[in-house]
């Protein structure tokens, strides 16, 4: 069984400046990506794709393989993560290389564990799903969601629930951003990392920080801290 573990890293990051190997508690934050895959021990390949020679660099030093640089087209602000892993896949497959399982595993997220890993690979093979995400809880319940109008007043989304109590009121997630698994030969024909056959597994707030602003970065540093102790 065959695995192959992609991680996006391309050299544009806008809101933080190099984010992608900016020093996270004296390493690139990539290297805890490329560290866990590597503890995981689930793939047969751990590659990184990006467009940037000091990424590459730097993966390479951490363990990853970089086979070709990601190409221009797929390096900008408006290409999916699906489109990037397409391009992989498809640049393997003129290698004569193709696979089982594809996990994309993202290069700013130090929080991630080798046992999620695990545990969503089991997921997607037991459950025979098409993919299978890591979801947290919302904190508060969307359902009594608000929005400002353009007079500047505020409504209720969904104002039918104003008077529900919230442990009434369904549980709902979001993606944490930290990594998905891929059926290869589903992904392949219909390039979605989210279809009806979609498997997750929950983690708890703490294990979770999605990294946009230098805000984000403080927390993932307090939250890092705190797993350290703990795991």
């Amino acid at each position: 069984m065959s695995n192959i573990c992609i991680i996006p890293a391309r050299g544009g990051s806008k809101r933080i400046p190099r984010k992608n190997i900016k020093q996270f508690f004296g390493k690139p934050i990539i290297s805890y990506s490329i560290e866990v895959a590597k503890r995981s021990q689930l793939f047969d390949e751990i590659m990184v794709s990006t467009d940037d020679e000091e990424i590459a660099k730097i993966a390479k030093e951490n363990g990853a393989k970089v086979p070709f640089l990601r190409s221009a087209e797929r390096a900008d602000d408006f290409t999916t993560t699906a489109e990037v892993l397409v391009e992989v896949l498809d640049r393997y497959k003129e290698l004569d290389k193709s696979f089982k399982y594809v996990c994309c595993l993202y290069p700013a997220a130090p929080l991630v564990s080798f046992e999620g890993l695990i545990q969503g690979f089991n997921k997607l093979h037991t459950e025979k799903r098409d993919s299978v995400l890591p979801v947290t809880s919302f904190t508060y319940p969307i359902w009594r969601s608000l929005r400002q109008l353009s007079n500047g007043s505020v409504e209720l989304i969904w104002p039918n629930f104003q008077d529900s109590r919230s442990q009434d009121l369904e549980k709902t997630y979001h993606d944490t951003g930290q990594w998905y698994w891929l059926n290869y030969e589903l992904f392949i024909h219909n390039k979605k990392l989210f279809t009806k056959n979609s498997g997750m597994i929950e983690l708890s707030q703490m294990e979770v920080q999605d990294i946009d602003e230098l805000t984000d970065w403080k927390m993932a540093e307090l939250k890092y801290e705190i797993l350290q102790n703990t795991r």
